[in-house]
């Protein structure tokens, strides 16, 4: 990685001030995000809502989630395709991960944790959980909403999108590479999600492809957040987003823990008219966002190409 690439996130700050609508840093935040997710499909967030301790909160309850026994981590089972335990992977040794649906949600971290400390619980990994889902999904719904704003239909359609947004969240875990070992963490891919949200403990790692072809790192601090864009945006916004391959490299000699959220639609997911005319005709048709996540879940369909575009492209 010895070169210096001319690639770079755009770092946006997020305070209350940056986020208040109607406001001139609103308006200027919402141009920084549209232009920097049209550019490389992500950017990173710098949240002040993200304190040091609830950074370090969440990834000691992390840490206590990996050591426990495989036999109880793959215990974390879904009917929803791609939601459960990831992991014991002979291609992708170093990486190991489970989902939590409804992450955002007292329930949905309660049932994930009496799947994991059955009969006892675990009030710190909850509490510490939470707090940071919350957090995550409403950075999330905010950037949703000046997406939407920026390109003229936040009246119409953002309130239904809020309506319709599942969180599953991701905890991943990629150990270090032992000395002889292959260094990827995990293969290039896109989400498939509308957005979804990135942040780690302070172990770097993930790389990012330009459209020019060149990959790049990112470095974080305690307090950012990558938000992304996912398949699923890239179709609503008929591909005036783009979901951009990315992929994790290990190179040190330490753990990278990190907790991904992703938002899925319950809704059927369509690009809005005010997308389409004799220069932008339609490019893909009206989806239902799991179904997609049960066609890419088949073995066949994960090497293609561009998966949303062969399940719904027009």
């Amino acid at each position: 990685m010895g070169t210096l690439s001319l690639h770079k996130l755009s770092i946006i700050e997020f305070t209350d001030e940056n986020t208040k609508q109607g406001t001139e840093s609103w308006s200027k935040s919402c141009e920084d995000v549209v232009s920097s997710l049209e550019k490389y499909g992500c950017f990173i967030a710098n949240y002040d809502k993200i304190t040091q301790e609830m950074h370090d909160g969440v990834f000691e309850a992390l840490q206590e989630l990996f050591d426990l026994p495989t036999e109880t981590k793959v215990q974390n089972k879904s009917s929803k395709p791609l939601y459960g335990y990831v992991g014991q992977i002979p291609f992708v040794p170093l990486y190991e991960s489970m989902g939590i649906d409804n992450a955002n949600t007292v329930e949905g971290i309660k049932h994930f944790v009496e799947v994991m400390w059955p009969n006892v619980g675990n009030n710190g990994f909850s509490e510490n959980l939470l707090v940071y889902t919350k957090l995550a999904a409403e950075l999330e719904l905010t950037v949703a909403k000046m997406v939407f704003e920026s390109y003229g239909v936040v009246d119409k359609h953002y309130e239904s999108h809020v309506g319709s947004a599942n969180f599953l969240c991701r905890v991943m875990k990629y150990r270090e590479p032992k000395t002889h070992e292959n260094k990827m963490g995990f293969v290039s891919h896109t989400d498939k999600s509308f957005l979804s949200t990135i942040h780690q403990n302070q172990v770097n790692g993930l790389e990012i492809k330009a459209e020019d072809g060149e990959w790049f790192g990112v470095e974080l601090c305690p307090s950012s957040i990558v938000v992304m864009a996912g398949d699923a945006i890239m179709a609503w916004s008929n591909n005036r987003i783009k979901s951009p391959y990315h992929r994790v490299t290990m190179e040190g000699k330490e753990a990278r823990y990190s907790i991904a959220q992703f938002s899925f639609m319950e809704n059927i997911v369509q690009t809005p008219q005010e997308f389409i005319d004799d220069h932008h005709p339609l490019l893909y048709k009206p989806f239902d966002h799991l179904k997609f996540l049960d066609f890419f879940s088949k073995e066949e369909n994960r090497r293609l190409e561009c998966a949303i575009k062969t399940y719904c492209g027009v």
